[in-house]
């Protein structure tokens, strides 16, 4: 059987079409990853036996991001956790609450936000950090950076 030339190209496209359609469907899967949060990531660096992992999960075709953030040994009770917008070895705003605002924080965190697009593209190039901040250390006792992985 054969197929006229302009029947063949349209296949052809169809296929390379959902090809494409498939390699950008993959590239925006969501993330999931892990942040070490230690004193000595401070700015400036804190002495301290606590530390803590940060379970990230981003996906960005929604901006969703959610978190389980766990901790121990800390030197004091957690007042509130957060992710502030700065790059490594940078101290920057609060960028999204962790921690309910008021209440007592337990471990782990857990939570989800959608990010803005701003938010987004500062998240993306890793230039958010998690601070768990305690009493002793209201500046914040334990931080880590946020780099997503690199696709």
């Amino acid at each position: 059987m054969t197929i006229p030339v302009s029947r063949r190209v349209a296949i052809l496209t169809l296929c390379l079409t959902g090809i494409a359609a498939s390699a950008v469907t993959s590239k925006a899967a969501a993330e999931t990853f892990k942040v070490a949060l230690a004193g000595a990531q401070q700015v400036p660096p804190i002495e301290t036996s606590g530390s803590g992992t940060a379970d990230l999960t981003y996906d960005p075709a929604t901006r969703m991001l959610t978190w389980s953030v766990s901790y121990s040994g800390l030197s004091s009770p957690v007042t509130m956790a957060h992710f502030h917008a700065a790059g490594a070895g940078k101290n920057g705003p609060v960028a999204i609450w962790i921690s309910k605002k008021g209440e007592p924080v337990a471990s782990p965190i857990k939570g989800e936000a959608t990010l803005t697009p701003e938010q987004a593209q500062q998240f993306a190039a890793g230039d958010w950090y998690i601070n768990v901040h305690t009493q002793e250390h209201p500046a914040g006792e334990i931080r880590g950076q946020a780099v997503p992985p690199k696709s």
